[in-house]
């Protein structure tokens, strides 16, 4: 065994421990950092880049199949899955370099490429190295949750960790599970000419409230999605060269592909976290406000910790460690700033409290403010008028908002930095966004939440009569 020593070890090369890495050994830190799958980790080579990439490719072939209600009359002559798919891989390469072992090896990190053991609650063992560290941070993200269906374990199933090396087309694809990653991979196959039929159990983009998921579940609809709400798969087994499901409904299905997307599971297994004394439960490593496990020398970020699964909590999570491990500094975690979005067409965002949520919490002083895209010109422009903002008030604070829109997704941030800075709807009234912008909806919000108190206030009426007659 060779036995190194460390100021910081990382154990998982995903967007949190990167930033760790990086940060750490920018500062002057001994970084040891370790990685048993693929530098990136699931955001770089199975998640967020790949499925982007395919939904970009996707609703480029939407924008052509719809252009003649632009005036341009097209056709898409040849749809090639397989070129589609080597687009994916050739964005995923692009990225790669910003993730790579020589990168971070030039930083003055020391990666090794295998997985890690706790021995003891100082020592980690990697291949043939033994690792002791004065903290440690475990950042080994998390994995597609396998659901316990009779006959799975005997078909060829999907997950998102190997849907992206498809390189021909699926005939008809059935997706188990209509969250974020269902509803996305159901509607880029859709518009990529893909017979395909989301089957959940509960209903679709079941976080959000029906209001907010309806114009999303349309647009599903209308690219040919089928949806089976309210539908257990009981059973499946393979069928010839295809997959049969047995459903709750007592009827059939059967397809050519299955993408199995019902859910997130920590990468906790092989990591030996009883040798740490680190705790633990089926929803990942139990972690304190600092993000501290019940090891003090050892921290927990990102997908392995229960809470938002999401790129950017991780690297929000890096943040809040660096702090600690580095500068001694507390900084305990947060969550009502940080959005979440679901990349359909149109687009769900959201940040904070919805309104109902609110309520339970502040009673019936919440307030909302809600304007539809319809009366947006750039979205009139762009075709694009389906969703609409709502904001979530008390005491004039902004304390939540959900966006449906095209690049709801970029419009979030706006009302994210509101929240974080705990600042009232009255801060965005000398704001002058550009027109003809979707942006704009932003301010319209705040407009519309203003318009009855200032056009319906009738001392102000007496004032402008009474000003209007002195002042001639």
């Amino acid at each position: 065994m060779k036995k190194i020593k460390a100021d910081l070890l990382v154990i998982g090369a995903g967007s949190g421990g990167l930033v760790v890495a990086s940060g750490a050994a920018q500062l002057g830190a001994n970084v040891v950092l370790v990685e048993g799958d693929q530098m990136g980790g699931d955001c770089l080579n199975y998640g967020c880049v790949p499925s982007k990439a395919l939904l970009a490719a996707a609703n480029t072939a939407k924008q052509v199949n719809q252009s003649d209600k632009f005036g341009i009359k097209a056709e898409i002559v040849d749809l090639d899955y397989a070129g589609v798919m080597t687009y994916v891989e050739k964005k995923i390469a692009e990225i790669a370099p910003h993730d790579s072992q020589e990168r971070f090896e030039e930083m003055g990190v020391t990666v090794l490429r295998d997985y890690a053991k706790f021995k003891d609650p100082k020592t980690v063992v990697v291949g043939n190295n033994e690792i002791t560290a004065r903290r440690i941070v475990l950042a080994t993200g998390s994995r597609a949750k396998i659901p316990n269906v009779k006959g799975l374990d005997k078909v060829n199933y999907l997950t998102n960790e190997s849907l992206f090396d498809l390189r021909k087309s699926p005939r008809h694809l059935a997706i188990i599970g209509g969250g974020p990653i269902g509803v996305e991979m159901a509607q880029a196959h859709a518009r990529l000419g893909v017979k395909t039929t989301i089957i959940e159990i509960n209903r679709i983009m079941q976080g959000y409230e029906r209001r907010f998921v309806e114009p999303v579940h349309k647009s599903l609809i209308d690219d040919g999605v089928n949806i089976l709400e309210g539908t257990v798969v009981d059973r499946v087994e393979n069928d010839r060269s295809n997959i049969k499901l047995h459903l709750s409904s007592a009827s059939a299905l059967v397809v050519s592909d299955l993408l199995i997307a019902a859910g997130r599971a920590p990468n906790i297994e092989k990591l030996a976290l009883t040798e740490a004394g680190i705790k633990y439960n089926e929803l990942g490593v139990i972690v304190d406000r600092n993000l501290q496990t019940t090891n003090r020398s050892v921290y927990a970020i990102g997908d392995i910790v229960d809470g938002p699964s999401f790129t950017h909590t991780a690297s929000y999570h890096a943040g809040i460690v660096l702090k600690k491990t580095l500068f001694g500094l507390s900084s305990t975690i947060q969550t009502t700033h940080i959005p979440q979005v679901t990349y359909t067409d149109p687009e769900i965002a959201s940040v904070g409290l919805n309104f109902n949520d609110a309520v339970k919490r502040f009673g019936n002083k919440v307030e909302r403010s809600c304007v539809n895209l319809e009366s947006n010109d750039r979205a009139i422009t762009d075709s694009k008028t389906e969703g609409f903002v709502e904001v979530v008030l008390f005491g004039r604070k902004v304390i939540g908002c959900t966006i449906v829109s095209k690049n709801a997704g970029e419009l979030i941030s706006f009302w994210a930095f509101l929240i974080s800075r705990n600042l009232k709807i009255s801060n965005v009234n000398s704001m002058i966004p550009p027109y003809p912008t979707l942006g704009e909806v932003n301010k319209r919000v705040v407009s519309e939440y203003y318009a009855p108190r200032l056009f319906g206030n009738s001392f102000l009426k007496f004032y402008v009569k009474v000003f209007q007659k002195i002042f001639k």
